[in-house]
């Protein structure tokens, strides 16, 4: 199976074509999030430049889907992690693209290479054991009633995952409930994180402090509402990890509810907050976030997972705790 992926979309793409390989420059990663910024990276495969009707170019990589997921996996972790993550990560990596392929709102390719999907930042990051990861796990996809998972992943859960219905649709999947994670606040596992996720130090547990006039030109910048003087926020719909699904601001101008974990992480951040499982303590002067965990915390806690494959578990132990009553399945 072949990919397409959509590596970035510019008025011009600058890349230098190698006889087996090309580099893409300035190529964005982490848009909308702290760790935004830019780099020129590497990549096997075939390029394509798709010309739009707005006048901007677009990079495509067309690659084998496993080629592919020795990237993914190298992007989303270390690839010096523990091998049993590595391969756990190949599995649903797999997994998510097998039921991505076909049904995202990219035109001209599959899947995107930044977070709206999954990383793939090419083959600068890329190790042996990532590849053997990849090839000890060679087709296998977690299963649930006969059927390929839609296998979600964020980077710490903070102490317990979320449901599906939080983040997206207002349905629950058998196997992305929530479930108490005993490992990504135990140690210390930043190794196994890449370089530039080593730089956010706080994301198990987090705190952010704002005054009036900052919250207020945030919400501005994000959600073009002009609240006044914020009044209260009040959290009125919270998941089974205590992430905040939707969430009342009033203000001596305006009032709004917002709704989903990441439309309430952007309003309240000129980035993205880490994840919307914070409770807010206010001063007459301040409004203080005390928040835990990274990322929207539905299925794999990759940093808990790190853990326990530090501490000996199988990837098919690290796959049944984050995923229950699922199954593996070779296709």
């Amino acid at each position: 199976m072949q990919v397409r992926v959509g590596i970035l979309t510019a008025p011009h793409i600058d890349f230098i074509q190698y006889e087996k390989t090309f580099v893409l420059k300035h190529v964005r990663i982490g848009i909308g999030f702290h760790w935004d910024r830019l780099e020129d990276q590497e990549f096997a495969g075939t390029l394509e430049i798709i010309h739009n009707p707005d006048g901007t170019e677009t990079a495509v990589n067309i690659i084998d889907m496993e080629d592919y997921l020795c990237s993914v996996i190298s992007s989303e972790m270390s690839a010096d992690s523990p091998l049993e993550l590595l391969k756990a990560h190949a599995v649903i990596s797999r997994s998510w693209l097998i039921r991505a392929v076909g049904h995202t709102d990219h035109v001209g390719y599959d899947v995107c290479a930044d977070d709206h999907c999954q990383r793939y930042e090419g083959l600068r990051r890329m190790k042996d054991r990532a590849v053997q990861a990849v090839q000890e796990t060679q087709g296998q996809v977690l299963t649930y009633a006969g059927e390929v998972c839609d296998c979600r992943y964020h980077k710490c859960c903070g102490g317990r995952t979320e449901r599906f219905s939080t983040c997206w649709e207002d349905i629950d999947l058998p196997y992305l409930q929530s479930v108490e994670c005993p490992y990504c606040g135990e140690a210390d596992s930043r190794q196994s994180l890449n370089d530039y996720d080593q730089e956010t130090t706080d994301y198990h547990d987090w705190q952010v402090t704002y005054t009036q006039q900052e919250l207020h030109d945030i919400l501005l910048e994000k959600t073009g509402i002009d609240f006044g003087d914020i009044v209260a926020i009040t959290p009125l719909r919270r998941g089974a990890s205590g992430r905040i699904y939707e969430l009342k601001i009033v203000g001596t101008r305006a009032t709004k509810i917002l709704s989903k974990e990441l439309t309430i992480r952007r309003a309240f951040s000129r980035t993205c907050l880490y994840s919307s499982w914070f409770d807010i303590h206010s001063t007459p002067s301040s409004l203080h976030f005390i928040g835990h965990g990274w990322g929207h915390g539905v299925g794999l806690c990759q940093i808990g997972a790190a853990e326990m494959a530090k501490r000996g578990c199988t990837y098919q132990h690290i796959l049944s705790f984050y995923y229950p009553n699922t199954q593996l399945k070779q296709v």
